[in-house]
């Protein structure tokens, strides 16, 4: 038999089943309507369902079938006009069994003298789970052998599996962090957890991403499928939402089963179910809702349920132990992004169980198509999208209003991250003065270049350039030169058997004046030069003649050299082959030595002076 697929809807005054039966006669259905039981049965389909309401046959009802489509439409009426049947969308517990609901105990009590039936037992489990305390529950310590420790290594889903991985070694350190889950007590598994987690924490990424982020910002901008359900959907703590064809399809192939689990048992379902979500919270968000080859990865590094087999003592674990595995694996690091997957994961459980569902298909649906994260399935993913929908609505509610009240803060990550910050923000505030006194400190450095720049061209116009200053006194004296600048065009020679005397100048002139003492310090220099040979001489005067030739330099031009030459005169040093360029386009040789030539100035160009450097 076909178990066909098949999806329920209701009004006030009628259930809507919508069978899908492709290639099957039209003339060969059958159907069984009794209370809550439906039956429905078409060669070679059949389906059973336990409802969770009352429908009735009282000639209201009505059947069509779609040849097209291969869809089979019956709309039944219910028993109790108005009513609202809850959980349609759990499709995988409404093709359960009547009476399986109940996780009966095979073991009963029957001292006080009287059998409970099946309601009984549902009333009293129902009960039990509204008045479950989330409180950690306290008990005495008893020491335990090693025999029982080893025997107590459990995991999966509410604890109830174990020797899984003992099968599984190759896909073991691609799955888990842990090495040995089989002989490792819950102890010892945390104790590495949170070594692994200090370890794996870097205070460089954390703090990259606290100061740069814009990617942060549009990250918590993103609004996900759950936030966008609006009140007016919600009804009785369900939010209408819809599956996919797909999920249903996975819904019909999961294993109806129960589960006999003790209240030590539920309380780690619902604290490994919050970490779960948490982890896929963060995902979502981090990858705006679009899953990548980095999804299961992600998915399962955050969550110490999936990664370290971990079972919390109560839901403050919990966020502690995500908030140090989000800022210590991701690519995203930052503490806004935990606050922000809290806020989703209450949204969700505030949606009430068919939102719960949906996620949790979604995540089985990301390990199914990973090689080795689908062992994560087997293991807790399958068994929680079962165990959810016998959930009742209240439960999740409270489960939601205690979430709403969780509040998370950095210093309980234990992780410095205040300390953190406090340092970093420091440095980049002196940073910021330091900049600040640079760039006010740069005028005033600039002037004060400036400042040892003229200084430099007045001691070089006393040195480099002091036959510069020299030929200026020459032209403040008038007419004081000799019959050599007529006789070699400006390119005379200084002896020291009779050198330039200063002449007084006008005070109208606008060349500046040379004191005497330097003129003095010049014939020392020139005086304490060696004696040359008749051929240097000769040759010193060829040279001053073609540079006579060549170099016309005006009052303008000479304050031009001269500041060229101090802006170069702190390389003068350095460097004796620095050229500066005159505005004829000559180029003077700079040396750290005075030049002992004798600069004088021609009759042919009385308004000019020629230079010789």
């Amino acid at each position: 038999m076909i178990t066909p697929a098949f999806d329920l809807s209701q009004d006030p005054e009628y259930l809507i089943l919508s069978i899908r039966v492709p290639y099957t006669r039209t003339s060969e259905f059958d159907l069984y309507v009794d209370g809550s039981d439906f039956k429905f049965y078409a060669k070679p389909y059949f389906l059973r369902l336990t409802l969770p309401g009352r429908i009735v046959e009282d000639g209201r009802e009505k059947a069509k079938f779609d040849i097209d489509k291969g869809l089979f439409t019956l709309r039944v009426p219910k028993e109790t006009s108005g009513e609202n049947f809850e959980g349609l969308q759990m499709l995988t517990s409404l093709l359960a069994p009547k009476g399986s609901r109940s996780a009966k105990p095979l073991v009963e009590d029957l001292s006080s003298g009287c059998s409970e039936s099946v309601g009984d037992v549902e009333e009293e489990e129902e009960d039990d789970e509204e008045e479950f305390d989330w409180q950690v529950e306290q008990e005495a310590y008893t020491e335990s052998s090693e025999e029982e420790l080893r025997a107590q290594q459990k995991y999966g889903f509410a604890n109830q599996r174990s020797g899984v991985f003992a099968r599984l070694q190759e896909e073991l350190s691609d799955l888990i962090d842990i090495k040995n889950p089989e002989g490792t007590t819950a102890a010892e598994r945390r104790q590495a957890r949170l070594e692994a987690e200090a370890s794996a924490f870097s205070p460089d990424h954390y703090l990259a991403d606290l100061f740069e982020d814009d990617e942060i910002k549009g990250l918590l901008k993103f609004k996900p499928w759950w936030t966008k359900l609006s009140p007016s959907t919600v009804q009785d703590g369900e939010a209408a939402v819809s599956f996919t064809d797909d999920e249903k399809e996975q819904l019909r192939k999961f294993t109806n089963r129960s589960f006999l689990l003790d209240k030590t048992s539920r309380h780690q379902a619902w604290l490994g179910l919050a970490d779960v979500l948490l982890a896929y919270c963060y995902e979502v968000r981090s990858t705006d809702g679009e899953h990548n080859v980095e999804s299961p990865w992600t998915i399962r590094k955050l969550s110490g349920t999936l990664c370290w087999l971990e079972t919390y003592g109560s839901f403050q674990e919990v966020l502690v132990s995500f908030g140090r595995r989000a800022l210590s694996y991701p690519l995203h690091r930052h503490f806004a992004l935990v606050s922000a997957a809290l806020r989703d994961t209450t949204k969700i459980f505030q949606s009430g169980r068919a939102c719960v569902l949906k996620c949790l298909l979604d995540i089985h649906k990301v390990f199914r198509e990973n090689e080795p994260a689908y062992i994560l399935n087997d293991l807790y993913i399958t068994d929680y999208c079962i165990w959810i929908q016998r959930v009742k609505s209240k439960k999740v509610t409270s489960f939601a209003a205690m979430l709403q009240k969780a509040s998370l803060r950095k210093k309980d990550l234990e992780l410095e991250l205040e300390e953190l910050e406090e340092a970093a923000t420091m440095v980049a505030e002196e940073d910021e003065d330091e900049q600040e006194a640079e760039e006010q400190g740069a005028p005033k450095g600039a002037s004060t270049s400036r400042g040892d720049s003229s200084s430099a061209s007045s001691d070089s116009s006393c040195s480099s350039s002091g036959s510069s200053d020299e030929s200026e006194e020459s032209e403040a004296e008038g007419q004081g030169c000799t019959d050599s600048s007529r006789r070699g065009g400006g390119g005379g020679e200084t002896s020291k058997d009779n050198p330039p005397l200063p002449q007084p100048t006008s005070a109208a002139s606008p060349i500046p004046q040379e004191p005497t003492s330097t003129l003095l310090s010049a014939e020392r220099k020139v005086d304490a030069l060696p004696a040359a040979s008749e051929s240097t001489r000769q040759l010193i005067e060829e040279l001053g003649e073609r540079v006579a030739e060549d170099l016309n330099v005006s009052e303008g031009s000479s304050c031009k050299v001269e500041r060229s030459r101090s802006q170069l005169s702190s390389t003068e040093a350095k460097t004796e082959g620095t050229s500066v360029r005159s505005s004829g386009g000559t180029v003077l040789e700079l040396s750290p030595r005075r030049n002992p030539l004798l600069i004088v100035q021609t009759e042919d160009h009385p308004d000019d002076s020629g230079f010789i450097s």
